[in-house]
């Protein structure tokens, strides 16, 4: 057997996470999502299936912020809206879904300005 293509391998950490990350009413998931380019946050209720709140570097608030930032610094834009707009809907309790990245460079980045922008997790 080869080695795994390293998106079917990421897929496969992030299903063996899944496992035992839920998201409930009470303490939704804060899932992110890492592209080339762009960080996607989704905090979402899996009992019900419903994203409640999400940003992106995508965002009209946030991209004429993002010009000549790194990565990295994008994340961290991206972690304090999720977290401004998760608060605004009486969200103060997430559990943080890496999903299948290691925490490391923009999913830390984006998880402590989640953090610093006052979501508990």
């Amino acid at each position: 057997m080869g080695k795994l293509a390293p998106r079917l391998a990421r897929q496969k950490r992030h299903a063996r996470v899944r496992q035992k990350v839920k998201g409930t009413p009470s303490r939704p998931r804060l899932c992110v999502f890492r592209s080339l380019n762009h960080v996607y946050a989704q905090v979402i209720d899996d009992t019900k299936g419903h994203t409640l709140v999400s940003a992106s570097t995508l965002d009209p608030e946030i991209r004429p912020e993002t010009d000549g930032k790194t990565k990295t610094s994008k994340a961290e834009l991206v972690g304090m809206m999720i977290a401004k707009r998760a608060l605004s809907k009486g969200i103060k309790e997430v559990v943080f879904d890496r999903g299948g990245y290691k925490y490391h460079g923009r999913v830390k980045a984006l998880a402590e300005a989640a953090r610093q922008g006052g979501l508990k997790f």
